[in-house]
């Protein structure tokens, strides 16, 4: 989902129906609308108009096409649905429905911060199979196939000086395709700027299209020792490194982010609630950093319906209307996104169901801040 359609949501009145639920499921028919009509009946407790819980009840009927499990947000408003999600992969925290003058976005913003771009580039000696994904979707968002030469692509055993012949027109054979692979990677990459790209296939492919990519666009890639273009090839090893470098990517953004923040002597960065509610009000935030355990945190802060977009009480709100009273998670990160900031959300739940759960309070917002704060630079002087 674009930034641009997410500012634009915000931008329309409410009030808003939410609900934050699994996706279908392998259960009997008869037991999955069970749920939907829980989800329903849920909605209609939380004080939703009926025209907005059966809105709801019907986007939950279209399966999607994702696969189980998965997750699902879906927003109403006026008897309409103004945005249905999915997402691969079980639901990040509890289920929640709830009806408000504004909508409930960290569920949704808890799965796009996961989000990784990158290329899987599947090569053999004869062309690749080339695929544009984004993680959670669970679907290509672009699709090609390279298709290579083929004639006397095979090394042969025919003795003497014609031996080294044809190894040597085979050779040139698969270099040549491995040409044209890294030529519509090295597009991709200009293109779509992926935060990197997997290889895997033949071994001999792999080598000689990393020798066709420049010094740049190979340190993006994470080669998979498995040969996954051929034909009842198993993608198991392929999917443990692609999950292993998004894990990592998401881990680098966040280290990035507390980075920039202590720069400087921390003049980088906001934590805090009441620093970087300041900081917002400012448009100073490039980056937010939540805690996903702020989510069940009690503290409030007024979602208002113009600039400066959050405020501590109302002497602070500039003439912009105070919507509602919102929990200091949902509060900043709106304020983030109307400012257009990136919003990150640190996860730390364990990942087997019966594993402990360390005890610790809500890490403090922090914010990488698009300029520093010289005033204290020019007390200094």
């Amino acid at each position: 989902m674009s930034d641009h359609r997410l500012v634009e949501l915000l931008g329309r009145p409410g009030p808003w129906t939410c609900a934050y639920v699994d996706g279908p499921g392998a259960l009997p028919q008869p037991e999955e609308d069970a749920l939907r009509r829980s989800v329903r009946d849920r909605l209609t407790q939380a004080g939703a108009p009926a025209e907005d819980a059966a809105a709801i009840e019907s986007a939950l009927e279209d399966r999607n096409g994702l696969p189980s499990p998965s997750a699902r947000v879906v927003l109403a408003r006026d008897g309409e649905i103004e945005l249905d999600e999915g997402f691969v992969g079980a639901r990040i925290g509890p289920e929640r429905v709830g009806h408000g003058p504004v909508p409930s976005l960290l569920p949704l913003l808890r799965h796009l911060s996961a989000n990784t771009r990158y290329l899987v580039v599947e090569t053999s000696r004869d062309g690749a199979d080339i695929r544009l994904e984004t993680s959670g979707h669970g679907r290509s968002d672009d699709k090609t196939e390279i298709e290579g030469d083929t004639v006397d692509i095979t090394k042969v055993q025919a003795g003497g000086m014609a031996h080294a012949r044809y190894h040597r027109y085979a050779e040139n054979v698969w270099k040549h395709n491995q040409d044209d692979v890294a030529s519509a990677v090295s597009a991709l990459i200009r293109e779509q700027h992926p935060a990197f790209v997997a290889v895997s296939g033949d071994v001999r492919a792999r080598q000689l299209l990393g020798e066709a990519l420049t010094d740049t666009e190979r340190a993006l890639v994470v080669e998979v020792d498995a040969h996954t273009r051929a034909d009842g090839a198993d993608s198991t090893e392929l999917d443990a490194a692609l999950a292993e470098a998004i894990a990592e990517r998401t881990s680098a953004a966040i280290g990035d982010v507390r980075d920039r923040a202590a720069a400087d002597s921390g003049s980088g960065g906001a934590e805090g609630i009441a620093d970087v509610v300041a900081a917002l009000q400012q448009a100073r935030v490039d980056t937010l950093l939540l805690d996903a355990r702020m989510l069940g945190d009690e503290q409030t802060l007024l979602a208002l319906d113009g600039p400066p977009w959050v405020a501590a009480d109302e002497s602070e709100r500039l003439g912009s209307t105070v919507l509602a009273e919102v929990s200091a998670a949902e509060a900043l990160a709106r304020a983030a996104v109307l400012t257009d900031a990136r919003v990150l959300v640190e996860e730390d739940e364990p990942i087997a169901d019966d594993a402990p759960r360390d005890d610790r309070p809500a890490r403090q917002p922090l914010a990488a801040l698009r300029w520093a704060d010289d005033v204290g630079a020019g007390d200094q002087s």
